[in-house]
């Protein structure tokens, strides 16, 4: 189940986890690379407590916010079991900023009650959706480390990534944009067929909602960048277009409209 409880606890917890990240962001730089590590893997130990904290909270949440925080820290993970296989990938500060921005966020804006008529099955269902940002966040983050290395080669200022070849980031990125269109299918497809059951009493009936619809055109957008890679070999920047164009409206359907509700409206999702 993914939570975010605004107890104190909670708020210490996750001031806590910012600091760490933040250290970590700021003072990367200077500290040795294993220490380096050391400290994001407290951070990322940390942010874990944080999110498992909600599990035992009298009132289940959920919204934006709380989302964020979870694709953040599955993509820190994704990077943690990477850096063993890459250690030349360099993007420890990057996403230790990351970390505590969305660590902070959630503490802002810990999301809204979930029904209480809602099916056990439902927290599957959202872990799904969430699991699905966290996978293609970390292809994200790939196609920008392929932009970037492609830069460094062009101003001939630095190896790009430290030695880890363009291929295998390429390979490495759509790896994972396969994988996230899996869950992403999963979870539309149990969206449509047990909408009712997962919301219990409450639940809605599959309706072409803002969030369905980006949700659907998000799919549409990734399976025709995978149908593009295989029948058409699309690579390099084309691909990359395509990748960022299905991951901001796949943002834009859970993220950006619990966020409109939530924040903009200041009222909880029906």
């Amino acid at each position: 189940m993914i939570l975010a409880i605004p107890s104190p606890l909670g708020v210490a917890l996750g001031i806590a986890t910012a600091v760490a990240y933040g250290f970590v962001a700021g003072a990367g730089a200077k500290l040795s690379r294993q220490s380096t590590q050391w400290a994001l893997g407290i951070a990322w130990i940390l942010h874990a407590a944080v999110l498992a904290h909600g599990l035992i909270g009298s009132e289940p949440r959920f919204g934006f916010a709380p989302a964020l925080s979870v694709t953040a820290w599955l993509v820190l993970t994704v990077y943690a079991v990477e850096s063993r296989m890459y250690p030349q990938l360099k993007v420890r500060r990057a996403l230790a900023w990351l970390g505590a921005a969305a660590v902070l966020l959630a503490i802002l804006f810990p999301g809204t009650p979930l029904h209480v008529t809602a099916s056990p099955w439902l927290p599957l269902h959202l872990a799904l959706g969430i699991a699905s940002y966290g996978l293609f966040g970390a292809a994200v983050v790939h196609a920008w480390l392929i932009t970037r290395a492609e830069k460094q080669i062009r101003l001939a200022t630095a190896e790009p990534q430290g030695g880890v070849p363009l291929l295998t980031l390429e390979r490495l990125t759509f790896r994972f944009v396969t994988a996230g269109f899996v869950l992403l299918s999963a979870t539309l497809l149990a969206g449509l067929l047990f909408s009712e059951q997962l919301y219990g009493a409450a639940g809605r009936v599959w309706k072409w909602d803002h969030k369905t619809i980006f949700s659907v055109l998000a799919w549409i957008t990734f399976a025709i960048l995978l149908i593009g890679r295989a029948r058409f070999g699309w690579r390099g920047r084309t691909a990359r277009r395509v990748l960022y164009a299905g991951s901001a409206l796949l943002l834009l359907a859970y993220v950006g409209s619990r966020f409109v509700l939530e924040v903009v409206l200041a009222r909880p999702p029906v």
